[in-house]
C-alpha cells in the first residue's frame, strides 16, 4: 500500500496550489483521508480530513480556503488551496484509512509529503 504525495511547490502569497495523492499498491480501498502539514520548528498538524460517509473537516486556519475532495475512481484524494498565505508552508503529508471512522491521527497508511513554500 502506497500513497504518492505531489503538487507542493513555491508560490506567492495569494496564490493556489492543488495537492494530489494517490492511493496505489493492491486491492484495498480506504473510507477515511486527511492532508496534514508540518511547519518547520512545529509539529505535525491535521489540515483536512474526508470519509466514505461524506463528513469533512478543516483546521479552523484553512476554513474557507482549502478544499479536500477525492477521486474514487482515480484512487486519488486532492487538496486545492487558495488564497494561500505564508504560514501555510510546509510539509503535506496524505494519510488514509480502511475505517471511516478514525481516532486521532491513528491513519493505518502515510504518504511521503511534498513541500509547500509560500512567500509574501
Amino acid at each position: 500500500v502506497q500513497l504518492q504525495a505531489s503538487g507542493g511547490g513555491s508560490v506567492q502569497a495569494g496564490e493556489s496550489l492543488r495537492l494530489s495523492c494517490h492511493l496505489s499498491g493492491g486491492p484495498f480501498t480506504t473510507a477515511a483521508e486527511a492532508w496534514y502539514r508540518q511547519a518547520p520548528g512545529k509539529q505535525r498538524e491535521l489540515v483536512a480530513s474526508i470519509n466514505s460517509g461524506g463528513s469533512r473537516k478543516y483546521a479552523d486556519s484553512v476554513k474557507g480556503r482549502f478544499t479536500i475532495s477525492k477521486d474514487n475512481g482515480a484512487n486519488t484524494v486532492y487538496l486545492q488551496m487558495n488564497r494561500l498565505k505564508p504560514e501555510d508552508t510546509g510539509v503535506y503529508y496524505c494519510a488514509g484509512d480502511p475505517s471511516t471512522i478514525v481516532r486521532g491521527d491513528s491513519y493505518s497508511y502515510w504518504g511521503q509529503g511534498t513541500l509547500v513554500t509560500v512567500s509574501s
